[in-house]
């Protein structure tokens, strides 16, 4: 009788090549890996353009603020719209409300005839339902003797 070793006997598989259920696992594999890729790659194009649409709605908001007394009169209860680009903006400008800390900042002003202006600018863009705004707010000041009336 003779006494079969099991390193002896033929091998069903000759390890020259992959089974069906290996490419379907590699193929499963790849395709998570590259769903999670697109994810992050799209979620960095959503941040890539809103800091883009932030950047641009400052920039917008800088230079509206910076025509305030040149080209866009500094006049108390006016309100001025405009457009720049894909921005829409309005400007109105009011009597300065000061807060606790900043209430000693008007008393000074009207001992030395200034009268302080609150700048209050709204940049929109976008379209509806996805339409977004930022708001912009700052201080301007004029001599008493200069202010003219709308």
């Amino acid at each position: 009788m003779k006494i079969l070793n099991h390193s002896s006997l033929p091998s069903r598989r000759s390890g020259k090549g992959f089974t069906l259920l290996e490419l379907l696992l590699a193929f499963v594999v790849f395709a998570l890996s590259f769903a999670v890729v697109l994810e992050i790659l799209s979620g960095s194009m959503r941040n890539t353009v809103r800091a883009r649409h932030y950047s641009e709605a400052a920039l917008t908001a800088q230079s509206v603020m910076d025509q305030v007394g040149a080209e866009i009169p500094l006049l108390r209860g006016s309100s001025v719209f405009g457009e720049s680009g894909d921005y829409t903006w309005e400007l109105e400008i009011i009597d300065y409300q000061p807060t606790g800390e900043t209430s000693h900042s008007v008393e000074l002003a009207q001992l030395t005839g200034i009268i302080l202006l609150q700048v209050n600018l709204v940049i929109s863009w976008g379209q509806p339902p996805r339409e977004q705004d930022r708001q912009f707010s700052t201080v301007r000041a004029i001599l008493a003797s200069t202010e003219q009336e709308i």
